[in-house]
């Protein structure tokens, strides 16, 4: 939702916190690690706090080493560089005591050489077979080749198993520190946290908020320590933590030890600080409440669709989906929007296009032309479907329902992974909005509802023939599933508008501001047009995409990456 942004390199800090507080509810900062583009619960909540008269400044991370400023609607949003010194570890930067001098260079040099002479050797085996030759003065010097360069392979992997995460010396390390410092040990662990406090810290405290909102894992220790700062300094600050998605759930990536431990580890030394605890389920609340030993459980708050366009973007069409994948009212079209993580299982829907003739996929995806989609687009080459597979960008968050709504089926085929198991999605909540019938894998919650509501079919996780038996029953009678939504009661929950008025509700609790200091919380989209109840949007297909961003909560990305730079 971003109205405009301007590069801000040589602006001071103190320069932040310049504005005047014009407004009488209080200051709140928004704290979150990402480029708040393409992160919609972020802009929904930082516009409707400010609509609903708060005094909002919305810090991200610049996605470069400039700062940058805009506004969302009344709040103001500073992207601040992040510089990750401390993402490297300490031992990165010794030399090697002992060089290994016959080690191959770095760059898959030893790979091909070894998979050379495997393939020299066995050439001399076919043609021993098949010219009765025994080749025995070749076949010595492929031998001895052979262990040479399998020596040199071993002396590569020896050096890389210094800066190896997955190495048993590492896994020992990771060990010792976890039994020595307990939930202080991401200290050791993973230190780039601290880069964050360097970066956001002096900026906060120069703010003065009242409240501040930190959002996911890691702003919860950036915003734990500015609140003790100001406690020590005399001044009352609350704290609320909006926890996206269950930590111990997401998916690392691969090789990365320490990561989880240490996170866990600063989100238990931290979470517990929080006066006030928000996420997007109930069974997250309760999971949370349990191994955070909190006081009291947390308050829910969707990240539902919902919330209008700036004033001067009201203007703006709704891009046709039809259009863009080149096809007709008539041909079956199969909707995707989120990230494009192997565990969302994609891989699914591609499989099962070759036994839907006609149908085609669209791909709603942050990077349209990354070298995921390349992979993806590769694969249904090979599956001979690659014309029936459109790869498309992001749209503003307060577009995606109508765009969706042209579709006729809206997909869900994530695998099952303990964070998949707990919330309902915000692509289920838009899908729902633009009254598509669900094609969803037998993930609990999301499974749970479509059975309930009759909105769509449930298939088996990583089962591409049973993926297929529910979409051809949803294609085979569509109407069916789209009655569920004639049912007011069953979208009215779903709406951004609603959930403002709880996290608005959470505010005042916390500051003791009356409720009838309220005014409107959001601009809500207007679906006539459609015939459709309040279109909105939510993470995965949200905000425009910026370098750096991220897709929203429950939109997994790679967690093992130290800037944050990739939830449901």
């Amino acid at each position: 939702m971003t109205v405009a942004s301007t590069p801000d390199s040589g602006r001071p800090r103190e320069a932040v916190a310049a504005g005047a507080r014009g407004r009488g509810r209080g200051r709140v900062v928004m704290l979150v690690d990402n480029a708040v583009n393409g992160d919609s619960r972020v802009q929904k909540a930082a516009r409707s706090m400010a609509d609903a008269g708060w005094d909002v400044v919305l810090l991200g991370q610049s996605p470069d080493r400039d700062r940058h400023r805009w506004t969302i609607g009344d709040a103001e949003v500073h992207l601040i560089p992040v510089v990750m010194t401390l993402a490297k570890r300490r031992r990165d930067y010794r030399r090697v005591v002992l060089p290994r001098l016959f080690a191959y260079r770095r760059g898959g040099i030893a790979h091909h050489r070894k998979q050379w002479v495997k393939a020299w050797r066995a050439d001399l085996l076919a043609r021993r077979s098949a010219e009765g030759r025994r080749f025995l003065i070749r076949r010595t010097a492929a031998r001895i080749l052979a262990c040479w360069v399998g020596f040199r392979h071993r002396q590569l992997a020896l050096v890389e198993g210094r800066r190896n995460p997955d190495s048993l010396p590492e896994r020992l390390r990771t060990a010792m520190w976890r039994a020595l410092l307990g939930d202080r040990c991401w200290r050791r662990l993973e230190p780039y946290l601290w880069d964050y406090e360097f970066a956001f810290g002096p900026v906060v405290d120069a703010l003065e908020p009242d409240l501040i909102h930190a959002n996911d894992f890691r702003m919860i220790g950036v915003a734990a320590r500015a609140v003790h700062r100001a406690r020590g300094r005399g001044r009352s600050v609350k704290l609320v933590w909006d926890a996206h998605e269950y930590l111990p759930g997401i998916k690392p990536r691969a090789g990365y030890r320490r990561w989880m431990p240490a996170h866990v580890a600063h989100e238990r030394e931290y979470g517990r600080c929080a006066d006030a605890v928000v996420t997007v389920s109930p069974t997250l609340a309760e999971l949370l409440h349990k191994e955070h030993r909190l006081p009291r459980l947390p308050v829910v708050v969707l990240n539902a669709p919902g919330g209008g366009p700036p004033p001067e973007r009201a203007h703006e069409p709704v891009p046709d989906l039809r259009e863009l994948c080149g096809i007709d009212a008539a041909t079956p079209l199969l909707v995707y929007s989120g990230a494009l993580a192997p565990q969302r299982g994609l891989a699914t829907l591609i499989e099962a296009l070759p036994q839907l003739p006609g149908a085609h996929a669209a791909l709603i995806v942050p990077a349209p032309d990354g070298w995921v989609v390349r992979k993806v687009l590769d694969h249904a080459a090979e599956l001979g479907v690659a014309d029936r597979v459109h790869p498309l960008p992001y749209v503003p968050h307060w577009q995606i329902v109508p765009f969706l709504a042209t579709a006729d089926i809206g997909v869900i085929p994530i695998h099952h992974w303990p964070n998949h198991e707990l919330a309902l999605i915000t692509k289920f909540m838009e899908y729902a909005h633009a009254r598509l019938p669900i094609v969803v894998s037998d993930v609990r919650t999301m499974a749970a509802k479509v059975r309930e509501t009759g909105q769509g079919e449930v298939f088996r996780a990583e089962d591409t023939g049973d993926f297929v038996r529910a979409a051809r029953a949803v294609l085979d009678d569509p109407a069916a599933y789209r009655r569920a939504y004639d049912r007011p009661e069953l979208l009215a929950e779903w709406t951004w508008e609603a959930q403002a008025d709880i996290l608005d509700g959470v505010y005042r609790g916390l500051l003791a501001v009356p409720a009838e200091a309220t005014v409107a919380a959001t601009v809500p989209l207007d679906g006539a047009a459609l015939g459709k109840p309040a279109p909105g949007g939510g993470q995965g297909p949200a905000g425009e995409p910026a370098p750096g961003g991220r897709p929203g909560p429950g939109e997994e990305t790679e967690p093992g990456d130290p800037a944050g730079a990739t939830a449901n």
